[in-house]
C-alpha cells in the first residue's frame, strides 16, 4: 500500500495525534515537503517526538525519510507536470504537454481539496454583507472571472486588481464582509499585506492560494491550489485553470446553498441578459 493510500485508510486504527497529523498532511501534502518538523508539530498541536513516532509507524526512519518518501510518491502521481515545453517542440507536442499538465494540475488540486475549508468558505460567502475579490498579475483575471460569476447573486461584489484600490478597500471592510485573495504562489508581498489589513478590519479572508504560503498564513480560511508549475519561469497556465475551477466549485456550491429562491432570481438574471442578444 502506498504512503498516501495508507494515510487515507479510514479503517486503520489511529491515535488522536496520528489522525490530526494525517488530516494536516493530506490537506496539503506538497506543503509538508518544505515544512520543518518543529513547524509541523506546532501547526498540528503535537510534540516533535510524536511526529517522529508517526513517521516510523508509516514505515519511515524518521521525518526526513518520511518527506523523501512522500515527495517520491507525489512526483510519481503527477509525472506529466514535469514535462516542460522545449524550444524544438512541434505544435502537437506543445498541445499534448499542456493538456496533460492541465489534467494533472486539476487532479492534484482535487486530491488536495480541503472539503471542510470549502464548506466554511461557502458559509462565509453566504452570510457576507459584501464580497470583495483581490488578485494581481495573472491572478487578476481569475478575480474578474469570480466577479462575473458572483454578480448573479444578490450580495454586492467587486473585484479590485489595482494595489492602491485594494489597500483603500481594506479601510472600509467590516466583520460581516468577506474578502477573497487570489495568488497561486502566495508569495506576492502586496496581496499578503492586503489579507493582513483585512484581517485587522475583522473581515473574513479566504485565500485561494498555495497551502503553507505567506498568504495562506495571513488568511482566515485557505482553499489550497498547489501544483508543479514553475511560475517564476513561465506565464501561469495550468495553475490559472485550477484556480478557475476552484471558483466554479465555490460558486456552484453557494448557489445550491441558496436554494429555490436563488433559482428564481437566476431566471430573472438570465432574462435580463437575454434582452441583449440578437435572435
Amino acid at each position: 500500500m502506498s504512503l498516501l493510500a495508507e494515510m487515507r485508510d479510514t479503517e486503520a486504527r489511529r491515535s488522536k495525534s496520528e489522525r490530526k497529523l494525517i488530516e494536516h498532511i493530506l490537506r496539503a501534502p506538497e506543503a509538508v515537503l518544505n515544512t520543518p518538523i518543529a513547524r509541523l508539530a506546532a501547526a498540528v498541536g503535537v510534540s516533535e517526538p510524536t511526529v517522529n513516532r508517526f513517521c516510523r509507524a508509516m514505515g519511515a526512519r524518521g521525518f526526513p525519510d518520511f518527506k523523501l518518501q512522500l515527495a517520491g510518491e507525489l512526483a510519481r502521481a503527477r509525472p506529466s507536470m514535469t514535462r516542460d515545453i522545449e524550444p524544438g517542440d512541434s505544435g502537437s507536442h506543445v498541445a499534448a504537454k499542456i493538456f496533460e499538465a492541465t489534467a494533472a494540475s486539476l487532479a492534484s488540486a482535487h486530491n488536495a481539496l480541503d472539503t471542510s475549508a470549502l464548506e466554511q468558505a461557502v458559509d462565509a460567502l453566504d452570510r457576507a454583507r459584501s464580497i470583495a475579490l483581490c488578485g494581481l498579475g495573472a491572478s487578476a483575471s481569475v478575480a474578474l472571472d469570480a466577479q462575473h460569476k458572483l454578480l448573479r447573486f444578490q450580495t454586492p461584489v467587486v473585484a479590485h486588481t489595482d494595489i492602491i484600490n485594494q489597500r483603500m478597500l481594506t479601510a472600509s471592510l467590516q466583520p460581516d464582509d468577506c474578502l477573497l485573495c487570489i495568488s497561486y504562489t502566495g508569495r506576492t508581498r502586496a496581496i499578503t499585506e492586503i489579507a493582513q489589513l483585512a484581517q485587522n478590519s475583522g473581515a473574513t479572508v479566504i485565500g485561494l492560494t498555495s497551502p503553507g504560503s505567506p498568504l495562506a498564513r495571513a488568511c482566515t480560511l485557505v482553499l489550497g491550489v498547489a501544483g508543479g508549475e514553475d511560475t517564476d519561469l513561465y506565464t501561469p497556465m495550468t495553475s490559472r485553470i485550477a484556480q478557475l475551477v476552484m471558483i466554479d466549485v465555490l460558486v456552484t456550491t453557494l448557489a445550491l446553498r441558496k436554494g429555490q429562491a436563488f433559482a428564481d432570481h437566476l431566471d430573472a438574471v438570465k432574462q435580463a441578459v437575454a434582452a441583449t442578444r440578437s435572435r
